[in-house]
């Protein structure tokens, strides 16, 4: 078959190829033809520097050597083999490996291919735990998450999310959930300052827990940082209070860490940052450095005990997925993982975080950007209309989509949430490719806001 030419490609992926996140009536094609380190290179031979890792998930960037070598090996090998009464060398390594890096007590290792499905995983491990423990409760049937809440796309993982923008449409196919105010130290109450943030928001809970901790199977949350609902940053201590008031009242606790994982934040995992051991995790994006798709869900030995049994006893667990577990994505997540000690990846980090809140502390500055706030190497800029009070654009002026359009034509590629501009690049970014990321970022907002306050006032 001839390859087709750039025109073709055009065509089709306008046709055929239908994206995820994205309106095709207005859809512009951005057919990346090839990567390295923190670039990526499209059809026509023009290069952007990778601002959201390719959706927060290529940690050391693209085609690094070790990877590329470690699929290649694991090819001459077994290139699949099922989880299912199953198993291969190179899953089996990983499994312990991630049990070596996580908490002490995460060391059951369930393997799916997204996060979504790892979410899925431990709502129904949490579900399951109650009906099958030593003393089993099950009355207990509900989950507690936060407002604004995302932690995917399946039918079990909207239900726990809180963002009516993507799902309100399939609200009659949901599961009832008990929903607590985000900790958003944005958005606090009159009267309550930062410093008493962190309380405010466990005292709500707390009013849940004291009221219907014996319906609650479990609360679900990713911790530090809430991505995709618009990289909200939580007060410090929130977490561990969390967990606290889960051990109290006997709900497990679920933390999310498909976004926030395999050094985002500034450690490994974010909850070691409050030392905080969930009975649930659930990972994914970085944990195979963006190169295929994997995810795990880890439980600790309480969980697991509860599922081990005689067959009469009806005591599995249920699921399992085709790829789960592939040998091919457990290379390079051993790679991966390898990458972190071999290179002192967070190490090589600490300067980095430095100098991208250099940057964001002067845009913070800009009329126009509400906050530039930041934890580890994740990284948002607000856009509002309004500084002084607060007035954020109409959403139908589509801010934040125009100022990334903009820092495309740069050379940068990021992606908006709302108005809110998500910064994410990989793990290899130099000083110079950051700086001129940033640099294209705040020429971008003066830009974009100018001409907007110059069609305001109608002299456009």
């Amino acid at each position: 078959m001839p390859q087709p030419t750039q025109q073709q490609l055009l065509d089709w992926d306008r046709h055929h190829y239908w994206h995820g996140f994205t309106q095709m009536a207005g859809y512009e094609p951005f057919i990346i033809e090839r990567a390295y380190g923190a670039t990526l290179v499209d059809i026509r031979g023009r290069e952007y520097l990778d601002g959201v890792s390719s959706l927060w998930c290529n940690v050391h960037g693209h085609r690094h050597p070790k990877i590329d070598e470690a699929i290649r090996r694991q090819l001459s090998e077994v290139a699949h083999c099922t989880s299912l009464g199953v198993s291969n060398p190179t899953t089996i390594r990983l499994a312990r490996r991630l049990s070596e890096l996580l908490p002490e007590g995460l060391d059951h290792v369930f393997f799916s291919s997204d996060g979504a499905c790892a979410v899925e995983v431990a709502l129904k491990m949490a579900f399951q735990y109650w009906r099958q423990c030593e003393t089993p409760e099950p009355e207990r049937t509900k989950f507690i998450a936060l407002g604004d809440a995302y932690h995917g796309d399946t039918l079990g993982s909207v239900s726990v999310g809180g963002i009516d923008f993507f799902h309100a449409l399939y609200r009659s196919l949901l599961f009832e959930v008990v929903r607590v105010p985000s900790p958003d130290p944005r958005r606090l109450p009159q009267g309550i300052s930062r410093d008493v943030a962190a309380a405010y928001y466990l005292e709500q809970l707390e009013k849940v827990l004291s009221n219907q901790s014996g319906e609650i199977a479990a609360m679900i949350m990713e911790p530090l940082v809430q991505g995709a609902a618009g990289m909200i940053m939580h007060p410090a201590g929130y977490f561990q209070g969390v967990r606290n008031l889960c051990t109290q009242y006997h709900v497990l606790l679920i933390a999310d860490e498909v976004a926030t994982g395999f050094g985002r934040t500034g450690t490994m995992f974010a909850c070691m940052q409050e030392e905080v051991v969930p009975d649930i995790l659930c990972l994914g994006k970085g944990l195979t450095g963006g190169y295929l798709p994997m995810s795990a869900t880890i439980a600790s030995t309480k969980i697991w005990k509860a599922f081990l049994g005689g067959a009469s006893e009806k005591k599995t667990f249920f699921h399992g997925h085709t790829y789960g577990g592939n040998p091919l994505a457990a290379a390079a997540a051993l790679a991966s993982l390898e990458l972190f000690e071999e290179e002192g990846t967070l190490r090589q980090l600490v300067p980095k975080m430095a100098r991208l809140g250099v940057h964001l502390s002067r845009l913070a500055k800009h009329p126009h950007v509400a906050d530039a706030r930041q934890t580890g190497f994740m990284a948002a800029v607000e856009l509002v209309q309004n500084k002084p009070a607060g007035q954020p654009y109409p959403s139908a002026d589509q801010m934040g989509w125009r100022v990334c359009q903009d820092v495309l034509d740069r050379g940068i590629w990021i992606r908006p949430l709302g108005d809110t501009l998500v910064i994410m690049p990989p793990f290899c970014i130099t000083m110079n490719q950051l700086d001129r990321m940033m640099e294209a970022i705040s020429r971008g907002i003066e830009v974009v806001t100018a001409r907007f306050l110059k069609y305001e006032l109608g002299q456009g």
